[in-house]
Formats: C-alpha cells, structure tokens, sequence
C-alpha cells in the first residue's frame, strides 16, 4: 500500500526528532518508498493525513502517541464523512501513554511496527464521534479512536498534558491521578443511553471505550473490541483516592467491572449533560466538556494489523 508517515518528532521525549535519519532508513528498508510530515502544532496531523488521503496514500501511519493517532483519524474525515473508507491507519508508536497500542498487545519496538506496514493485512475499524462544547463555549466535534470519557479522567488528563512527563508516561499518569483524586468530588450528570430515558447520578468517571485502556495502562473497559460496532460503557461512582490507592490493581487489571461502584454495559450512542463544569478528554486530549453526545461510526475506515 501507498504509504504516509505522519511524523510527531517531539514524541518519546524528542527522540523521534533527533533520530528520525535512522528510523526513516528503516522504514525504507522494511517497505521501500514512503512519504512523510513532520507536525508542528497542535492539528497539523489532521492537515498532513487529509493532504495524504487526497494525494492516493493508502496507508497513514502515525509516529507518536495517542494524541497523534487522535488527530490522523479525525484527519480521514472531512464535511462528516470517511475521505478514503478503504484507506488504513497504521502505527509506529513512540508515545508515553500508549494505550491506544496496549488494545492490540503492541509492544514499541520499531521492528514489529514495520511488519505490520509490510503486510496488507487490514480489518475494519470503529471510530467514536463526539459532539460537546469546546473551551470557549462554541459547539464542535472531533473522532476518537480509542477511548472518550468525561470526569476525574479528564481532569487527570488537564494535569498530565500541562506537567512535563518527564516521569515517563505511567508515573506521570499515576502523579496526575493521584494529584487529581486527592480533591476530586462526583458531578452530578444527565446520562440516555441509546435514545432511552434520561438517568441523572453523580459520577467520578464516565468512559466510553472502543479500546480497553486509558490513562497509561489502567484497563477501563476489558472486553471491548475495536471493530463490533459498539461502544464498552464505564461508569464509576463514588470512586475516591482511597479506592484507587487500595484497589489500584483491580483498575490496572479489569477486575473493577465486578465492584459494586462500577457500572459497565454496551451502547451505540451517549448523551450527557450537566449544571456542573465537567471536563471531556479523547485519547488523552482535552478539547472541551459538557454537553455532549458520543457516537459511534461502525467499520468507518481499516486498521493495519
């Protein structure tokens, strides 16, 4: 497949950047011919992937984090529709969360990266669609492909992105969370699942997943699947920093769709609203809050597996 790299080269801790003569070489050894671009700011990888698409790339790649692969997907889309339904999302992963790649059991070495560039193997990808209010009050909408949740999560997230992560990605998760819980009360949300009747609960996290993990590792949604057309639903309740000192490994490991404070189900669609100020985050982004409105787009584009 006709291939593009969308290049973060601030990812791994700028080492993308510094040692991108040496990985391009490997690239080229693995698949031959490729193009590539490097990100600047924020949404440049949403320009690069529609720019790919429409010049007969098949394949885009990310080389970076879950923020990167965030922003290649919503740059398959345009006017609210797949540019290329056929076209595949591939994934050099060289970020410091990496929950996007955990889903998967994809490790960070370059060489299976590669493998999985080389082969045409491909299967169909669901991709989340969010409708919210961004930071200035103005209605907007975004694709996810891993996981969009609103709460302490998105709190947590706020904290990490503005910090250095110079702890590395899981203690600089685990320092945001602790930080974060330690003041953290419920919000008292709105939630209709599925067109259904409005049910209002306090919550500390509400997580709409495709994929299984957020937060660096923290296994919120063990059985979802990427490509069965729904979403795995998780809401805590009445979860505070004592819960996740204590039972921390139960969060880490999937065991906490068992506890009695944690409601876990499937659905197509979420709506949530709220008198409160509650924050939303999307692969680990936080673009906005509530009201919103989570959707999900069933097989909208191919995934390089």
């Amino acid at each position: 497949m006709k291939t593009f790299l969308v290049v973060n080269p601030r990812s791994a801790g700028g080492q993308t950047g510094k040692r991108w003569a040496e990985i391009s070489g490997q690239v080229t050894r693995a698949i031959g011919d490729f193009g590539f671009g490097f990100t600047e700011q924020a949404m440049d990888a949403v320009r690069l992937t529609r720019d790919a698409l429409r010049d007969g790339y098949e394949c885009i790649a990310a080389v970076g984090g879950d923020g990167t692969v965030n922003e290649v997907v919503n740059g398959f889309f345009a006017d609210g529709k797949a540019i290329n339904p056929n076209a595949a999302l591939g994934l050099i992963p060289r970020g410091t969360g990496g929950d996007f790649r955990r889903a998967f059991g994809w490790e960070l070495d370059l060489d299976s990266a590669l493998e999985r560039l080389r082969t045409d193997k491909t299967e169909p990808f669901d991709v989340g669609l969010v409708e919210y209010v961004n930071h200035e009050g103005k209605k907007e909408s975004r694709y996810f492909a891993n996981i969009a949740s609103f709460g302490v999560s998105a709190a947590v997230a706020h904290e990490v992105n503005i910090g250095s992560k110079a702890l590395g990605g899981n203690l600089s998760f685990l320092w945001g969370t602790v930080k974060t819980m330690a003041k953290y009360k419920d919000r008292r949300v709105r939630l209709r699942v599925d067109g259904g009747e409005p049910e209002e609960m306090g919550i500390t996290v509400v997580a709409a997943s495709n994929g299984r993990y957020f937060g660096s590792g923290m296994c919120v949604a063990p059985r979802a699947i990427t490509h069965d057309g729904l979403f795995d639903l998780t809401i805590w309740h009445d979860y505070g920093l004592s819960d996740f000192i204590i039972k921390s490994k139960g969060v880490y490991n999937g065991d906490h769709i068992t506890w009695k404070k944690t409601r876990y189900l499937q659905c197509r669609t979420l709506e949530a609203e709220t008198d409160e100020e509650v924050f939303l985050e999307m692969d680990g982004e936080v673009p906005g809050k509530l009201p919103c409105r989570i959707s999900i787009l069933p097989g909208a584009i191919r995934l390089k597996v």
